[in-house]
C-alpha cells in the first residue's frame, strides 16, 4: 500500500521488512509449552491468485530463545501478498522459527478456510517432544 506520493506507508513497510526476531528464554530451567493461535492468515493461491485464508496454531518447546511475539506478527502479515501453496507455507514458517530460536521441539498446523469444495489442514513438525511437557 502507498500514500499518493507512491512511497510504502509505514505498516506496509514494516510489514515488507519483518523478520522472526528471538530473545533470551527467561525461563530456561524446565520444559515448557508456547502456543500460538493466528487465526486472520492470509496468502494467495499462486495458480489463480484468489486468497486463501487459514488458522494457523504454532506449539514450541523453547530452548535458549523463544520468537518475539510482535516479530511474529510482522513476519506472519508479510505472507498476506505472497503467492505460495499451502504445503510450502506451513513447512516455511516451520523453518524460519526454527532458524530464529532453535526450538527443541515445535509443531504447526495450517487449517485452511474450505475453498473449491476441499478443506485442507497441513502439520508440520522439528524434533521430538520432551515426554515431560504437558499438551
Amino acid at each position: 500500500m502507498a500514500d499518493e506520493s507512491g512511497k510504502k506507508k509505514y505498516g506496509a513497510k514494516i510489514i515488507a521488512e519483518a523478520k522472526l526476531e528471538a530473545v533470551p528464554n527467561p525461563s530456561t530451567g524446565r520444559d515448557y509449552v508456547v502456543d500460538f493461535t493466528i487465526p486472520e492468515f492470509t496468502c494467495l493461491c499462486p495458480i489463480s491468485n484468489f486468497p486463501d485464508f487459514a488458522t494457523i496454531q504454532i506449539r514450541y518447546v523453547p530452548g535458549e530463545c523463544i520468537v518475539e511475539l510482535k516479530s511474529l506478527k510482522l513476519y506472519i502479515n508479510r505472507y498476506r501478498d505472497q503467492e505460495v501453496f499451502h504445503e510450502r507455507v506451513v513447512n516455511q514458517i516451520l523453518d524460519d522459527l526454527v532458524a530464529c530460536c532453535a526450538p527443541k521441539w515445535a509443531w504447526i498446523e495450517g487449517d485452511f478456510n474450505v475453498r473449491g469444495n476441499i478443506k485442507t489442514k497441513i502439520r508440520a513438525t522439528h524434533g521430538e517432544r520432551p515426554d515431560e511437557v504437558p499438551e
